[in-house]
């Protein structure tokens, strides 16, 4: 296994006008209330004036000393669900992507190990306290959203239980029950435009799967150059990123290559501001992918996402809650939408073609001539992105078998026949959870776009993943149209 550390350094400009963390915007720390209430309280107490400034600050102190009140009552609930994550993780070694809160809870939950039976009881106790919970109206929006943040997080976890006691759901139930949303259906007919594009792109002999796949065999990272591109498009991300997110001191993480995975990478989020990315190297490394990985796993990505709701949340806050991280739940939807459209907001296009002219493909020792062909060809390809989704409906639903699967992303998504397989694999693992990287992202850039368009996105990119946003509060639907590259 090799690693590649990064870390912060002075290379890296420093941001003009960094986007302020969003809980430094909305309000106080959780002490920085109950202190004010309880001067306040104080002050009424001994007030003198008018009667009427009298009134007025006693009802603006028990507003104050309520609101500490429902934090408290939330906290406690919040805890509750902790817990019940850490033991669901007892009976699903997927469920608990990360966790960061006290050890001591994560080695109770080992101890007891309890049944799927009692952790359901528990969960709709849960799911009661937490409905009579609701914030008052005048509570501020970070509040209102965290308050259906845990009770949907909650609902979700029960649905999980459920299927790990056994209940099947199809393809579409489970989505929603699990992520909050559900993705659009397509038909053979809907890829066929796009399939004629390409075949007319990628003249030759053969199948058109088999002229994609050699095309592309052209833009391999060799083996020994992966350390040293990688280490380029980080570099590349990480700069673009600070330009206008402040991260805190000390944040940073670990690049490790894998094998014998059913994914190409993963961010395992540690707690401290610290990850550990794997890149999975089973099958050959296509030079799109590192900015892609490194934009993805890391800067904005998976690693920007939880520092922020560690430091936001977490720490500034209090909010126990965001100290783990159930992977089939609402939240994996938000983490991998922006995840992935934290790509184009880094590195829009005509930017990132520049960046890997100059930059990536000569560290990969590939001609840069050739960028804007390439690219080209693959804003094509993910015009088919659709067709995993499609491929893993069907598959769920029992209409097709493995082999069925394969043979639908092969011919209608251009997978080569090992990257078929490796996605078969992935959905006999994760199911569903293939929606929140296309119908995610598509969401997430119409919320986002829609808040002020281009000029705005990273300040928007930044306020979305520092708060507790689920996808239904999103306010936007994916329409049943294949997604137009921009």
């Amino acid at each position: 296994m090799m690693h590649l550390r990064i870390t912060p350094n002075s290379q890296f400009p420093t941001p003009k006008k960094p986007v302020i963390a969003a809980s430094n915007r909305l309000g106080s720390s959780v002490m920085g209330v109950v202190t004010a209430a309880r001067t306040l309280r104080v002050r009424v107490a001994s007030l003198k004036g008018s009667p009427r400034t009298a009134l007025i600050c006693a009802v603006f102190a028990l507003m104050l000393i309520s609101a500490c009140a429902q934090d408290d009552r939330m906290n406690t609930l919040a805890e509750r669900y902790v817990r019940l994550v850490l033991a669901v993780g007892q009976h699903d070694a997927d469920y608990v992507d990360a966790y960061y809160g006290p050890p001591a809870w994560r080695t109770e939950a080992e101890a007891a190990k309890l049944p799927l039976s009692d952790i359901a009881s528990r969960a709709a106790t849960l799911a009661q306290a937490i409905a009579v919970a609701k914030p008052l109206v005048t509570a501020d929006e970070l509040t209102q959203l965290r308050h259906q943040y845990l009770a949907r997080q909650l609902e979700a976890l029960r649905a999980r239980v459920s299927m790990l006691s056994g209940t099947k759901l199809r393809f579409d139930e489970e989505s929603k029950a699990l992520y909050d949303a559900v993705a659009p259906t397509h038909t053979e007919a809907d890829f066929a435009k796009v399939l004629a594009q390409l075949d007319a792109k990628l003249p030759g002999q053969g199948t058109l799967v088999s002229r994609y796949d050699a095309f592309r065999n052209r833009f391999v990272i060799p083996r020994d150059r992966l350390d040293a591109v990688f280490k380029a498009a980080i570099d590349g991300c990480r700069s673009r990123t600070l330009q206008h997110i402040m991260l805190p001191a000390g944040e940073s993480f670990t690049v490790e290559y894998v094998t014998g995975k059913s994914w190409s990478g993963y961010n395992w989020y540690q707690g401290n501001y610290r990850s550990i990315i794997q890149v999975n190297v089973d099958l050959p490394v296509y030079v799109d992918r590192a900015i892609d990985l490194a934009c993805h796993e890391g800067y904005p990505g998976h690693h920007v996402y939880n520092v922020l709701l560690e430091k936001n949340l977490l720490r500034d806050r209090g909010w126990v809650e965001f100290s783990v991280y159930p992977l089939f739940s609402p939240q994996s939807l938000i983490a991998e939408g922006t995840a992935n459209y934290g790509i184009e907001v880094a590195f829009p296009r005509a930017e990132r073609l520049d960046f890997e002219q100059r930059v990536v493909f000569p560290a990969a020792g590939l001609d840069p001539a050739t960028t804007a062909q390439y690219y080209d060809v693959l804003a094509l390809v993910d015009q088919l992105s659709y067709a995993g989704n499609e491929a893993a409906r069907r598959y769920i639903n029992g209409e097709i078998d493995a082999k069925g699967a394969a043979d639908w992303l092969e011919t209608y998504g251009l997978y080569s026949p090992p990257r078929a397989e490796q996605r078969v694999r992935f959905t006999d693992q994760y199911r569903s959870y293939v929606i929140n990287y296309n119908l995610g992202k598509d969401m997430v850039a119409a919320y986002i776009e829609s808040r002020g368009g281009i000029d705005r996105r990273w300040a928007e990119f930044a306020r979305l993943i520092s708060s507790p946003r689920l996808p239904s509060a999103l306010a936007v639907t994916s329409n049943a149209q294949l997604p137009t590259p921009k």
